[in-house]
C-alpha cells in the first residue's frame, strides 16, 4: 500500500525526523491559505508546490514548483497544478490526475543524498541504502555507478547499529560539514529504522535527504510503502489510502478476498495458488507471451469468487485471451468449471479462453466445460496451454 508524500511525513514527524513545515491543500484557496501561514511561520517568502500522487519523477513532469514571489504566485501554480494529469516514468504515458498538493517551505540547500530503506530477501533483513546521488533515480544509480550505493544490512534482534549509521555517513562524506551534521545524520537514520519496523514498510525512501546551507539534515521527500499482508494490526491505514491512485480492479479483488496485480500484458490468467500463479505467468513468457495479472483464486475459493475473479480479468479491454490453469486438491476442478461457465455467461466472453484442469473432479469439470457452448480450448499440460493461449493472443 503506498501513501502521500504529506502522509509520510506526518509519520516521519511523529518519530522526529526532521522535516521541513508543510501543509496540504486540496483546494487553491487552502493553497493560498497555508503559503500565508508558511510564509508567518518561516520568515521566508520561498514556497514549493508539491503535485501529490503516488509516483515519482514529478519534478520532471512539472508536479513541483518554486513560488518566489507570495501567496498569489502560490495560488497560480496550483491552479495549473490542481486537476492536471501528471505524466512521469512511474505513472505511465497516461499519467495520473493531481487531486491533492503539498505546500512546503524553501530551504537553502547545498547537498542532495539519498537515503532508503528496504526488505533484502536475498539476505534476509531489512537494508539501509544511502548515496550521494540525491534527487536521481535510484535505479538509474544502481544500473549506471552501482558503486555510489552504499548498503548496510539490519540484524533484527539489535537493529541498526550506530556504529553502521556512521559508517553510511562517513561514505555520505558528511564529517565535512562538521560533527553535528554527522550525529544528526545518525540520529535521523536510527529513527528511520525503528519507524520502517514498527510501521510494517516495506519500503522507506528519502530523496533527496538534503544538508542546508547552515549544516542541517533534512528529509526533503519522503515515501512509505507499506507491506499489506500486516493490514490486520494498522486500521489507521484506511485513513491513509486514495482509492483514486489504486488500481479499482485490485480493490475489487482485496474486498473479495484475492490475490491480484495489474500486469501490463495480453493474456489473463486465472490459477489457484500462487506457486503456480508463478509458474504460469513464467511458462507464459517462455513462450512469447506477456501476463496481463497476477491472479491467486486460493485454494479455498468457492464459486462466486471463481466468478469475481473471471470477471475481473474479463473487465479489462487489454485482454486478448485467457489461461485458466488449476490443480484440484483442495479446490474442486468443477467448481473452476462453474464459476468460469457463470461469468462467461454474465460478461459475455469474447475472447479465447484455454483451460488446463487437473485434479479433484476433474473429468467433471472438464464435462461441464464441454457442454457449456462457450468458445473453450482445453490443454492437457501447461506446457500445451502456454503455447495455445500465446497463439490465440497473437491471432
Amino acid at each position: 500500500m503506498k501513501i502521500h508524500e504529506y502522509q509520510a511525513k506526518q509519520i516521519f514527524a511523529r518519530y522526529g525526523l526532521p522535516i521541513p513545515k508543510g501543509y496540504p491543500a486540496m483546494s487553491l484557496d487552502e493553497a493560498e491559505q497555508n503559503a500565508h501561514r508558511l510564509i508567518d511561520e518561516t520568515g521566508t517568502p520561498v514556497v514549493v508546490v508539491k503535485a501529490q500522487i503516488h509516483a515519482g519523477g514529478r519534478g520532471k513532469g512539472g508536479g513541483v514548483k518554486l513560488a518566489k514571489n507570495g501567496p498569489k504566485e502560490v495560488r497560480e501554480l496550483a491552479e495549473k497544478m490542481l486537476g492536471m494529469q501528471l505524466v512521469t516514468h512511474q505513472t505511465g504515458p497516461q499519467g495520473q490526475k493531481v487531486r491533492r498538493l503539498y505546500i512546503e517551505q524553501g530551504l537553502p540547500i547545498e547537498r542532495e543524498l539519498y537515503l532508503g530503506m528496504v526488505v533484502d530477501r536475498e539476505k534476509r533483513r531489512v537494508a539501509m541504502m544511502a548515496s550521494t546521488e540525491g534527487g536521481m533515480e535510484i535505479e538509474k544509480v544502481a544500473a549506471e555507478t552501482p558503486e555510489k550505493i552504499h548498503t548496510v544490512h539490519i540484524d533484527p534482534a539489535i537493529g541498526l547499529g550506530a556504529f553502521q549509521a556512521k559508517h553510511l555517513a562517513f561514505a555520505l562524506d558528511l564529517q565535512r560539514h562538521g560533527k553535528e551534521t554527522v550525529a544528526e545524520f545518525v540520529k535521523l537514520a536510527t529513527k528511520l529504522a525503528d519507524l520502517f519496523v514498527k510501521e510494517d514498510c516495506s519500503l522507506c525512501e528519502i530523496n533527496p535527504l538534503i544538508v542546508t546551507k547552515d549544516g542541517h539534515v533534512l528529509a526533503l521527500d519522503a515515501k512509505i510503502n507499506f507491506d499489506d499482508n500486516a493490514d490486520f494490526r494498522h486500521k489507521e491505514w484506511i485513513e491513509l489510502r486514495d482509492v483514486h491512485e489504486e488500481d479499482p480492479v485490485e480493490l475489487e479483488a482485496k474486498a473479495a478476498g484475492l490475490s491480484y496485480v495489474s500486469l501490463d500484458g495480453n493474456i489473463g490468467c486465472l490459477v489457484n495458488g500462487a506457486g503456480l500463479a508463478m509458474s504460469t505467468m513464467d511458462i507464459i513468457k517462455y513462450f512469447g507471451g506477456e501476463p496481463a495479472n497476477f491472479l491467486d483464486v486460493g485454494g479455498g475459493a468457492d464459486e462466486k469468487a471463481v466468478t469475481t475473479a473471471f470477471r475481473m480479468i474479463l473487465s479489462s479491454p487489454k485482454v486478448k485471451a485467457i489461461f485458466v490453469n488449476i490443480f484440484g486438491g483442495i479446490m474442486k476442478c468443477d467448481v473452476i468449471a462453474a464459476g468460469v461457465i457463470n461469468a462467461s455467461k454474465q460478461v459475455g466472453l469474447k475472447v479465447p479462453l484455454v483451460v488446463r484442469l487437473e485434479g479433484t473432479n476433474v473429468e467433471l469439470g472438464r464435462k461441464m466445460l464441454a457442454e457449456s457452448g462457450l468458445r473453450i480450448e482445453s490443454a492437457m499440460s501447461m506446457k500445451d496451454g502456454a503455447q495455445k493461449v500465446v497463439a490465440a493472443a497473437g491471432k
